[in-house]
């Protein structure tokens, strides 16, 4: 996909003196005081700031916060503890401001912060007069927010087919090379591991990675449907037996490709569902009708472990099981360490799925790790996102 990249603008040199309009992701989580409890995004942010100041721009930036009623700023919204995280980690300070679209007076070497930009009225819908008049503030709008790029919102989508230069931020623009290398361009065998509680959720995701992969490993809750649709007694386990033909439609057309699904020979059953549950291990075809199934058992992992040591590419997105539970989180850490010890292009992402990757400390062995939940969801599903969209088509002229 060919997008115009800030670095080469800047490398260029063709950003110097220019107003650069940034749409970061800043949307961080704060306790009930305010006061932000993880940076990751602001520090992930930092990199493209900084790329614009050192090429002599001036530099506004925004980013949306929370979920604010358009057109009231209240207090919980306001991207003031932003401002003051943001002046701490770069060392210098970050103004911010409020009734921005009208204007803004900087200039060349100074940095803004605009108030969260969902408070406007039309940022959701993507209202032409909002995007028109942000485009109108700058020269070079550039887009580094990868978890809002499933958005077609004013400051995302509609600014960019209006300012006079459109282009991808580093950290947006990492997103988009990762992602096609893993689905685009993958190192074969590519293996891609899907798991959550509900097969309804991602069943356009398996449907999708159907066509592509080599191994399919599904956990956690669709594992069981996937068990149940293959025979199997699950017990009282998690599943959705209204969607078994469905699983069976993926594992068929797996087959077709001499691909699999593999179906756990083992698990970890418990009777309830509690940190304090006595787990047992079971062949899969030996679960009561009164066991829940919470993680898959020691021989699958090991089976499932030797099929990503021998990968090429591997795309995950989710726990095979309750790793919330100390007794149910050997099959997720067995996933994790053998994605960890694979050379293969690794690409992870969503929620629960970084929550592990820090639980299990393997942040440096997993080759990408994604930022965006929803998007990374959107692009295993096979959709174009909007941001891709509109940065391809200003590349084009």
């Amino acid at each position: 996909m060919k997008i115009i990249r800030f670095a080469d603008l800047c490398a260029q040199g063709r950003v110097a003196g220019q107003r650069v309009f940034i749409r970061a992701d800043l949307n961080v989580p704060q306790d009930a005081q305010g006061a932000i409890t993880e940076d990751t995004r602001i520090r992930a942010s930092l990199p493209c700031i900084r790329l614009a100041l050192e090429a002599g721009a001036a530099v506004m930036v925004t980013s949306h916060l929370g979920r604010p009623t358009e057109g009231l700023l209240g207090v919980a919204d306001s991207l003031a503890p932003v401002a003051q995280r943001m002046a701490e980690l770069l060392g210098r300070p970050v103004p911010l401001h409020a009734d921005w679209v009208d204007g803004v007076a900087i200039k060349p070497g100074e940095l803004v912060l605009l108030e969260n930009c969902r408070v406007n009225v039309g940022e959701k819908k993507n209202s032409e007069a909002l995007a028109r008049k942000m485009a109108a503030l700058c020269d070079i709008f550039v887009h580094d927010a990868f978890g809002t790029a499933h958005r077609a919102e004013a400051s995302t989508y509609g600014i960019a087919q209006y300012a006079a230069v459109a282009c991808a931020g580093p950290l947006l623009a990492a997103e988009m090379d990762a992602i096609t290398l893993a689905l685009a361009q993958p190192k074969r065998p590519l293996v891609a591991i899907v798991a959550g509680s509900k097969v309804s959720t991602k069943l356009t995701i398996l449907k999708s990675l159907a066509d592509k992969v080599d191994q399919l490993i599904v956990g956690g809750g669709i594992a069981n449907t996937f068990m149940l649709a293959s025979g199997l007694n699950i017990g009282k386990s998690l599943a959705e037996p209204a969607l078994l033909e469905q699983a069976r439609a993926v594992m068929a057309a797996m087959n077709a490709r001499g691909a699999s699904v593999p179906i756990p020979s083992d698990v970890i059953t418990a009777k309830t569902f509690s940190p304090e549950a006595v787990a047992s291990v079971k062949l899969a075809t030996e679960v009561a009708d009164d066991d829940l199934i919470l993680d898959i058992g020691p021989d699958t992992a090991a089976r499932l472990a030797m099929q990503l040591q021998s990968a090429g590419t591997i795309v995950w997105n989710g726990p095979v099981g309750v790793f919330e539970f100390a007794a149910f989180e050997q099959g997720t850490r067995a996933i994790a360490r053998a994605i960890a010890q694979s050379s293969a292009f690794s690409i992870a992402g969503g929620g629960d799925t970084l929550a592990a990757i820090a639980k299990y400390g393997i942040e440096q062995q997993v080759s990408y790790i994604s930022t965006g939940g929803g998007a990374f969801l959107e692009v295993l599903e096979g959709k174009t996102l909007p941001a891709f969209e509109i940065l391809s088509r200003r590349a084009q002229g």
